[in-house]
């Protein structure tokens, strides 16, 4: 039995998120079958990181369990079969015990915004026409990466045991009309990135204070903003340094 971890990228618009759910069209339930359509043998993956409706992501991962042989053109044959927002990038062969989702160091997400209407961008980028203060919205962006509660910004049916995430990275980079939100942590909790970012541009728009924006970490209290689903991508996990270069085999789309 052989461990494989597999890389994908999609564009979440009309998928219920990543991870298999009964009576919903997920990524997880169109990779697995196509999976089972060309290996003619159904295998459970495990996902490395979940993502909601319509949230798309430039890089994730799954880990299986397969005792037979991958076949070797299996990247573009899977590719061949999904349907066209979904893409299979690579499948590795990993050691005994190797785990996509626990052996992860940190993930990194990052939240899309165009200024101006542009109906190309509909699907893949929130709408904001509104007028920002830049220092404001910066200033609060960089006391967030000195936050370790972030209670206040995960949904209140969560069943984690801790609310407690190390930041590595939170900025925001201005292009033209667009504005990009990155945020890198050790991990996130349920609905985080888009209560974050809802409230920085709160903060932005000098809706709330730094001050108010501080009180949510030490009182606990919930924001209550969200920003929608279809403008977050998540764009990379991180795994331990040549944590894939000692894998033994690598399948490609070549």
């Amino acid at each position: 039995m052989t461990r494989y971890f597999l890389e994908v990228a999609y564009k979440g618009t009309k998928y219920s998120g990543f991870q298999i759910q009964e009576n919903a069209l997920t990524v997880q339930a169109e990779v697995e079958k196509a999976f089972q359509t060309l290996h003619r043998r159904s295998v459970q993956f495990t996902g490395s990181s979940r993502t909601d409706a319509g949230v798309h992501a430039y890089q994730n991962f799954f880990h299986f369990d397969y005792d037979d042989a991958i076949h070797p053109q299996a990247v573009y044959k899977l590719n061949a079969i999904l349907p066209d927002d979904i893409v299979v990038k690579n499948i590795f062969a990993m050691p005994d015990g190797a785990h996509s989702r626990f052996d992860a160091t940190s993930r990194e997400y990052v939240y899309k915004i165009h200024r101006f209407k542009n109906p190309f961008l509909r699907e893949t980028s929130f709408y904001y026409p509104y007028k920002l203060n830049l220092d404001a919205l910066q200033e609060a962006t960089a006391f967030i990466k000195h936050q370790i509660n972030f209670f206040a910004f995960s949904k209140t049916n969560t069943q984690v045991k801790n609310f407690q995430c190390q930041i590595y990275r939170s900025e925001w980079k201005i292009k033209g009309e667009s504005l990009f939100y990155t945020i890198e942590a050790n991990r996130f909790l349920r609905g985080m990135v888009r209560l974050v970012t809802a409230t920085l541009l709160k903060a932005g728009r000098e809706k709330i204070s730094l001050s108010e924006f501080n009180n949510l970490f030490v009182n606990e209290r919930k924001c209550g903003f969200s920003v929608p689903a279809h403008g977050l991508y998540l764009k990379k996990v991180t795994y331990p340094e040549n944590y894939f270069s000692a894998s033994a085999q690598r399948f490609t789309d070549i």
